[in-house]
């Protein structure tokens, strides 16, 4: 960029700006152009020739708002021409705004400068060659090109924006390095919504010797992709090819970069956000509105060195996130105690050179290191035998950069960032002592009894198989007679109450026709139950029918517990049982239809999020605590929920919520206000953590689930599997956080556009806070809830730290009570997740 100073040239700027006129050309180079003697100012913009996108002055907004934030404040930049939204994808003044009026034009070299309204330079193309006939056009590619005329031909660029991105990669722009100029591109995300100066993030490709993008805050490593290797980077699923867009990687002496490709025509964009993340969104015509597909960042084991040296992250174990790599122990065995596991690990036995051999592992991103070496033509043979004559050599890998079959990569000191990824990983090859590797003679006898129990549970499982198919036969029979003979089922409750009910029966032919033989086109959801599908019966009433799944974790005891449940209950906030279908081993309830799915189908959708204004968030939110209450106290039957979750909570037309899936609850009697169970049912990120650790229940198990479901109506994110930059805390931890620093409104959905009333939604805040507490006693009942949100009198108490605090996944609280995981009656607690 050329420094500040006046433009060169005859004219005086005030006279420009009243003399000259906009002229637009069309030349052999097919776009709207601009030479010496033509400038742009303030109201007038160019098109590309396919009118695809613009370039002009703009003031910026908030994201989806039309008020603007500073109009005194313009920039020169580039959006979509035929998109409602305006959505900028280059800013030229991004740190230099201008005050006044600007105008875009050409100095006596043939530059392209921006002056503001005293004549002075605030930016220039600054490009390296001189122009005898300068052109500047706009692409249908977004790409602002500035020319030579002479040599239009050649197809070279003497400057184009595609070489310096804004927070916004395009199809076919390039984000990576020319080897010759040492040009980067790189993408450097905006301060914040409205303000598109330089924020803390950037976004670029690494390219000493393992290429991989990396995202930095300041200078600090906050995400890597993982190296590229052959068709993608390495455990990032998300930058395959899909149906969306084909990835491109070059690297050769020239340039290495990483573009994509769009397929048939499809707008599409990847954007660096001011918070960090990386974001892919497609335009969907349909809704008239930016869809996004992906995040690239998708859980906690994506923060940089998260589980420290020789660590391994594992997002789906069922104690901790963080393991050592076999051969290795932490090196803070207190911290990794505490969760902290940033220490990493160290050697057991730190003297393996001369005695080691390598641990395959499997289905893993490729770690990070200060030192490695990299061959592109070196085979995995010959890459081992390398790293065995180093004794510095840690590790090594198969690392096809350039699709050729070969390619080795070896790692010094310690390995940082390494992850689980199961079938988008690598193999990795660990070198640790000769100790922590099995005998051929152990390996042998373990492959001998691995056969033997094979065969002896083959033989077993044949006559098992057999028992049970005489004992369906017999079963089915029995049902068809019982069938043919009533239309009504009659279900004795498990407490051992007299109390029979009965319940309308329909028949599974009238229930196929109605679901069209339970196609894939009719299928509306499906939880651990089963799936769930329309249907319309012959009556033309629409029904959801609710089908037991042959793998469901559920069965007899859940079908019955929903049918005692839900048939006794009545409730404008509780979902409707009409009756069900027993057939052989087919079971199925049926029930009123919801026809706008349910809560988490609109709430965690970045599309159909909008349609959710803060009216709507909190109605459905005094709703759910409406329907809550009566479960808990007004309904003739005490029961405890105990899988409340925001998938189980459907809406009407009217987006009224309706509390559903009663096959985990539990009735209470008399007074009785909580229990105990040595099997725990449930799903991750809504279990209280003294029935999640102790098999401890209670109607406040239920309070908790509703504040978590509050949060996230609030904030429109999931508290499991929430990811921010900054931090590593769940959806809970970062609610806590930002209250406790006075700075609660942040939680808020930025899709509601700060269209809500203050007080009410940090009163819903507050409240949902109240109800997720670390200890029971503190947590409100249902009726305090109702109260607390319908009186804005009531003064509130402050609220206390929450249960599961510190970390997104559950099962990272307390590994030693959470143990045993698996569906093993034996165990002392059985935890049933969905």
């Amino acid at each position: 960029m050329k420094p500040m100073g006046k433009l060169k040239s005859n004219f005086f700027y005030p006279a420009v700006c009243s003399t000259l006129i906009l002229l637009f050309s069309i030349n052999s180079f097919g776009a709207e152009t601009i030479t010496p003697g033509q400038s742009i100012n303030d109201t007038q913009t160019i098109v590309s020739p396919g009118k695809k996108f613009k370039l002009g002055f703009f003031t910026p907004t908030d994201t989806g708002s039309t008020s603007t934030t500073n109009s005194n404040v313009r920039y020169l930049g580039i959006w979509y021409q035929n998109i409602p939204v305006q959505t900028v994808v280059w800013v030229a003044n991004r740190n230099n705004p201008l005050t006044s009026s600007g105008l875009l034009t050409f100095d006596e070299d043939g530059e392209l400068v921006l002056l503001n309204q005293t004549g002075s330079i605030i930016w220039s193309s600054n490009s390296s060659h001189l122009a005898r006939r300068p052109v500047a056009q706009l692409l249908d590619t977004g790409n602002f090109v500035l020319k030579d005329a002479e040599d239009d031909n050649t197809g070279n660029c003497l400057w184009q924006s595609f070489d310096y991105p804004s927070d916004t990669l395009l199809p076919g722009m390039k984000l990576g390095w020319n080897r010759k100029t040492g040009l980067n591109r790189h993408l450097t995300s905006w301060k914040s919504s409205s303000d598109p100066s330089s924020g803390n993030y950037t976004y670029t490709l690494d390219p000493h010797g393992l290429p991989q993008l990396v995202l930095h805050k300041g200078s600090t490593k906050q995400f890597r992709t993982g190296p590229w290797y052959g068709t993608q980077f390495s455990a990032l699923p998300a930058l395959m090819a899909n149906p969306v867009f084909q990835p491109k990687f070059v690297s050769n002496d020239d340039e290495m970069y990483y573009s994509f490709i769009i397929r048939d025509n499809i707008i599409s964009r990847f954007v660096l956000s001011p918070s960090g993340l990386v974001q892919h969104f497609s335009w969907n015509n349909r809704r008239a509105s930016w869809n996004l597909m992906f995040t690239v960042q998708v859980d906690r084991c994506d923060s940089y060195g998260l589980c420290g040296a020789y660590g391994i992250c594992n997002i789906s174990n069922s104690t901790t996130v963080c393991q050592c790599m076999k051969g290795f122990e932490p090196r803070l065995p207190n911290d990794w105690e505490m969760l902290d596991w940033s220490g990493g690990c160290v050697p057991k036995n730190p003297h393996v050179c001369g005695n080691e051999g390598f641990i395959k592992l499997t289905g893993i991103k490729l770690p990070d290191a200060s030192e490695f070496w990299v061959s592109v033509s070196t085979s995995v043979k010959d890459c081992k035998e390398k790293c065995l004559r180093n004794c510095s050599c840690v590790a090594y890998a198969k690392l096809d950069v350039n699709g050729t079959g070969n390619g080795c990569v070896t790692w010094a000191r310690g390995l940082v960032d390494t992850r689980q990824v199961a079938e988008y990983g690598q193999d990795l090859y660990i070198r640790v002592a000769a100790s922590e590797i099995e005998s051929d003679n152990d390996i042998e006898a373990k492959r001998r009894n691995i056969a033997i129990t094979v065969v002896i549970s083959v033989f077993s499982a044949v006559i098992i198989v057999a028992l049970i198919s005489c004992f369906v036969i017999w079963t089915r029979r029995t049902n068809m007679v019982a069938n043919q003979s009533d239309n009504k089922v009659t279900v004795n409750e498990e407490e051992g109450e007299d109390d029979d009910l009965e319940l309308p029966v329909y028949e599974f032919s009238s229930i196929q026709f109605a679901t069209n033989n339970f196609s894939v086109a009719n299928k509306i959801g499906e939880g651990g139950f089963g799936p769930v599908y329309k249907g319309d019966l012959h009556s033309g009433q629409e029904v959801a029918v609710k089908r037991l799944g042959e793998n469901s974790g559920q069965g007899l005891r859940e079908f019955k517990n929903e049918v005692i449940l839900i048939s006794k209950l009545q409730h404008r906030n509780l979902v409707k049982l009409l009756g069900c279908c027993i057939q052989g081993d087919e079971r199925m309830l049926i029930y009123e239809y919801m026809p706008n799915k349910s809560l988490d189908s609109l709430i965690f959708d970045e599309a159909t999020r909008p349609l959710l204004n803060w009216q709507k968030r909190s109605d459905i939110i005094t709703g759910i605590a409406r329907g809550l209450l009566y479960l808990h106290r007004d309904s003739r039957l005490r029961i405890i929920h105990r899988d409340l979750k925001a998938s189980n909570v459907l809406l009407d037309s009217e987006l009224n919520p309706k509390i559903s899936d009663f096959g985990m609850a539990r009735i209470f009697g008399g007074d009785q206000t909580e229990g105990n169970t040595k099997r725990i049912v449930g799903t991750y990120g809504y279990m209280p953590p003294e029935y999640a650790i102790d098999g401890h229940f209670s109607l406040k198990s239920d309070v908790f689930s509703f504040g978590v479901i509050v949060l996230e109506i609030v904030s429109g994110k999931k508290n499991r599997g929430f990811f921010h930059p900054d931090h590593k805390l769940n959806l809970l931890g970062h609610a806590w956080k930002l209250w406790s620093e006075g700075k609660a409104l942040e939680l808020v959905d930025e899709l509601l556009e700060n269209e809500f009333p203050v007080s009410e939604v940090l009163r819903c805040i507050q409240v949902g806070l109240l109800c997720v507490q670390q200890r029971p006693e503190e947590r409100p009942t249902m009726a305090s809830v109702l109260l607390m949100l319908d009186t804005e009198s009531t003064l509130l108490p402050e609220p206390y730290q929450p249960g599961f605090y510190a970390e997104r996944c559950l099962s990272e609280t307390d590994s030693s009570s959470l143990g045993n995981l698996i569906s093993n009656e034996m165990t002392v607690t059985l935890l049933e997740g969905r």
